[in-house]
């Protein structure tokens, strides 16, 4: 019966006032006491003319000020203003009861009962401050009366049951205002059980973690999505039990944010970072942190803030762990590009001056031979010249061969072709191919080949670089007069081979960087050896192919020695190998020496 009554008070509410609940509930209430009142006089008015014939000139003003009550309906439902119409209403009602007052008895009329009304009314506004204006106009109308009327009651409204109906009245529409409080508590207690609720099945939905905190950082409430970020229960995360869990670095700024949204009213951003638990399956050593990313903002907890009442914090936790992940990544991308643009500046300056030496010596010795009538070269002269363009060619031929051999390394393409050979005659044979070299250089070359040195199964050509790249490096960088030895023995279930030198040995600022391609130690556009500096690294290279390790001893004027182990058996590893071999520009920090041990001699 009450629905199409509902439906028409909510059709005239503001619409300013129809997002909040409790004050659509106080724009209904205005409008139906209002209503009631107005229509009430409507209809009462033709029987009151049958009953008492032709009315006087104070009734027919009574009537007719009882109907402004439909006035202000309009006035609230088209601006929304709810005080100022309530203050009017009640201006309105207390004008109407001083004139019958005045006429009536004043303060002994049948009307004095509705001044209490008048401040009554104003307790659905929730106002302090029009409850105190409607109480001061009732006050004024009481005055008015006593004052301005002390005599007696007229004798035309001296009927007791004048009295009777206007205390009934008054009573009848006081008992309506306490209805519509009661309402208004009801609607304000359904309110707040439906915004917890909402907020209850927000915060165990969300992936995000709510929390509340006091000033002091500890928490009062968390969402249990804390769960899944911590791996605790959310039990265990009340009072200062999740301040524990901060990195104790971050703690500071931690309680820093907390307390600096409780004092103002902007929101506060802090990123830190929070100890997450394990299961007891997984075994893990240190604990491990996660990024989380805080948003707090400060609520107010008493009636009254500007008394200083105590604030708390509602924090909005998120997991940035994949965002910092990206942003390393971006890093790490960046840095990769910048060690790609070293290389390649690296690489054009290496290159250009290790082949313009040999193009340069190979051009100008044959534009000498190919005027040697001019130049009356003799037969020695022109053998010498051949010579060394067979040396600047062999150089270049070298230089060549190892670029190519890196680039096919790296791109994955050098191809293992794995057969049961010895490796006592390869090393041998390797030997005397550099022993002309060593006595060139007056170094001694020996070797140490252990006779029970089973066969492997490997790649006897990239065997043989492996062999000739580390003799060749001992032998540049040993200065006359020194040794080289390369000793091979078997070692559990692999292959030693170790070649050491008496050489220059290697700076300790360049010990970090050894098998960075086209690296040498103290590298400069002046260099004292010779090379591109990638016998090293194609070393690296083959060997991780088959699945051996490179470890490298150095001590500068002592001498260096480069250990390379080799499993008998480099078929199995071939594969996995060939898949994790470093690309050329290496991750930041590996320098491509995945499998490279480095250490400096005691």
């Amino acid at each position: 019966m009450f629905a199409p009554i509902r439906a028409f008070l909510d059709a005239l509410v503001h619409q300013s006032a129809r997002h909040d609940s409790l004050a659509a509930a106080r724009h209904r209430a205005f409008f139906a006491t209002r209503l009631f009142t107005g229509l009430s006089a409507l209809a009462v008015f033709p029987v009151f003319l049958a009953w008492r014939g032709v009315p006087g000139p104070l009734e027919v003003f009574a009537l007719c000020w009882m109907l402004t009550p439909l006035l202000l309906v309009w006035y609230l439902s088209k601006s929304g203003e709810y005080e100022r119409a309530h203050l009017l209403s009640a201006c309105a009602l207390a004008i109407l009861v001083a004139l019958i007052g005045a006429v009536t008895g004043g303060l002994a009329s049948f009307a004095a009962p509705w001044i209490v009304v008048i401040a009554l009314e104003a307790s659905l506004s929730a106002s302090r401050r029009l409850i105190a204006a409607t109480i001061a106009v009732a006050l004024f109308t009481a005055a008015v009366l006593w004052m301005l009327v002390p005599g007696p009651v007229s004798p035309a409204f001296s009927h007791g049951w004048l009295s009777i109906a206007g205390v009934a009245s008054a009573a009848v529409y006081a008992g309506g205002i306490a209805l519509a409080n009661s309402a208004f508590a009801r609607d304000g207690h359904l309110a707040k059980l439906a915004s917890e609720a909402r907020y209850k099945l927000l915060a165990q939905n969300m992936s995000d973690v709510i929390a509340r905190h006091g000033r002091d950082g500890a928490v009062t409430f968390i969402s249990p999505a804390a769960e899944q970020l911590t791996g605790i229960p959310t039990s265990d995360l009340l009072g200062h039990r999740l301040f524990d869990r901060v990195h104790l670095a971050d703690r500071p700024a931690f309680l820093t944010a907390i307390s600096d949204a409780a004092r103002s009213s902007a929101p506060v951003s802090l990123e830190f970072r929070l100890q997450r638990e394990w299961p007891a399956s997984a075994h893990r050593a240190a604990p491990e942190f996660v990024w989380v990313e805080m948003r707090s903002h400060g609520i107010d907890v008493g009636n009254d803030a500007r008394a200083g009442e105590a604030r708390q914090v509602v924090s909005v936790f998120r997991d940035i762990m994949a965002r910092k992940a990206d942003a390393l990544a971006v890093e790490s991308a960046r840095s990769e590009a910048e060690k790609a643009n070293d290389a390649k500046s690296k690489f054009l300056a290496t290159v250009s001056h290790e082949l313009r030496t040999p193009l340069n010596a190979i051009i100008g010795f044959s534009e000498m031979l190919a005027r040697e009538d001019e130049m009356k070269l003799d037969a020695a002269r022109r053998q010498d010249y051949a010579r060394l363009i067979r040396d600047s060619g062999e150089h270049l031929l070298a230089v060549v061969n190892g670029i190519l051999d890196m680039s096919r390394i790296e791109a994955g393409h050098f191809e293992i072709v794995a057969e049961p050979f010895a490796l006592k005659p390869l090393i041998e044979s390797c030997r005397n191919m550099m022993s002309l070299r060593a006595e060139q250089a007056g170094i001694q070359l020996f070797t140490d080949i252990s006779p029970d040195l089973p066969e492997i199964n490997a790649d006897p050509r990239a065997m043989r670089q492996v062999v000739i790249n580390l003799v060749s490096n001992a032998i540049k960088f040993t200065e006359e007069g020194g040794k080289v030895d390369v000793v091979a023995r078997a070692k559990g279930n692999e292959i030693e081979l170790v070649v050491s030198d008496t050489g220059v040995g290697i700076p300790e600022a360049d010990i970090a960087r050894l098998g960075d391609p086209f690296f040498q130690g103290r590298s400069t556009y002046d260099r004292t050896y010779e090379g591109t500096g990638l016998g090293l690294s194609v070393v690296m290279g083959l060997v991780k192919l088959h699945g051996g390790s490179v470890e490298i001893e150095s001590r500068l004027r002592k001498g260096t020695k480069v250990v390379v182990c080799l499993p008998f058996d480099c078929q199995p590893a071939q594969a996995a190998a060939t898949n994790q071999i470093a690309k050329f520009p290496q991750r930041p920090g590996t320098s491509g020496r995945d499998e490279l041990k480095v250490r400096k001699s005691a």
